[in-house]
């Protein structure tokens, strides 16, 4: 019982990082967003990528710290510029699909 609880769980997950992604791409499309909001997300998901990092992660702790507060930090900042009406009509269009992307019709 306890597995296919945990099974649940991580399909939740996966379905909730690719509703994400789907948002931020669509974010990323809509003309509205203003350049420097698509310039951090731009930046913020190149550095989520890439395997540069500002403090390597070879050193103990804080080599992984650094993606742990820059990458969010980055996320955050992002939402604050987009235009809400821009973030929340995506949100409610991408909440009303499936998990598959699409809408079911």
């Amino acid at each position: 019982m306890t597995e296919q609880r945990e099974k649940g769980t991580v399909e939740r997950a996966v379905a909730a990082v690719g509703k994400r992604i789907r948002l931020l791409r669509a974010i990323w499309k809509d003309p509205r967003t203003p350049w420097y909001a698509r310039a951090v997300l731009g930046a913020t998901v190149a550095y989520a990528v890439s395997p540069i990092d500002l403090i390597p992660d070879f050193i103990p702790v804080i080599g992984h710290l650094d993606d742990a507060v820059i990458v969010p930090a980055g996320f955050f900042l992002a939402k604050r510029l987009v235009p809400r009406q821009v973030w929340d009509e995506h949100w409610r269009r991408i909440q009303a699909e499936g998990d598959d992307g699409h809408t079911g019709q």
